[in-house]
């Protein structure tokens, strides 16, 4: 089945060597997620290219994005906000760093207030 994904292959340069094998480059396996107490979170607030919004980035999380994805839903529906994932970083709308800051010590994991 590989030999005949064709997609993965447009924009390669055709070889005339009949030997030739084309090769995909496989993912790195992500990294595993580090407990709780070996976590070191840094939350902070953020203005820049908000159009002067405020809001908080959780940095600092080590582990699967699946992991990450539930840390930042589950903080999103405690605060009652909205947010996203990005770059490794969870963003929460709006200044909330006191509040994560006590939510994030209550489920466990190493915290420090930013900025």
């Amino acid at each position: 089945m590989a030999q005949q994904d064709w997609k993965s292959r447009l924009g390669v340069v055709y070889s005339t060597n009949p030997d030739f094998q084309y090769t995909t480059e496989e993912e790195a396996p992500e990294q595993e997620t580090l407990p709780p107490r070996q976590q070191r979170l840094v939350v902070r607030i953020d203005r820049r290219r908000r159009a002067g919004k405020q809001v908080t980035l959780v940095e600092g999380f080590v582990g699967a994005s699946a992991d990450l994805s539930a840390l930042a839903k589950t903080l999103k529906t405690k605060c009652g906000v909205g947010g996203t994932v990005e770059d490794g970083q969870i963003l929460i709308q709006g200044d909330l760093r006191d509040k994560l800051v006590t939510l994030l010590g209550g489920m466990g994991y190493n915290v420090k207030r930013g900025n």
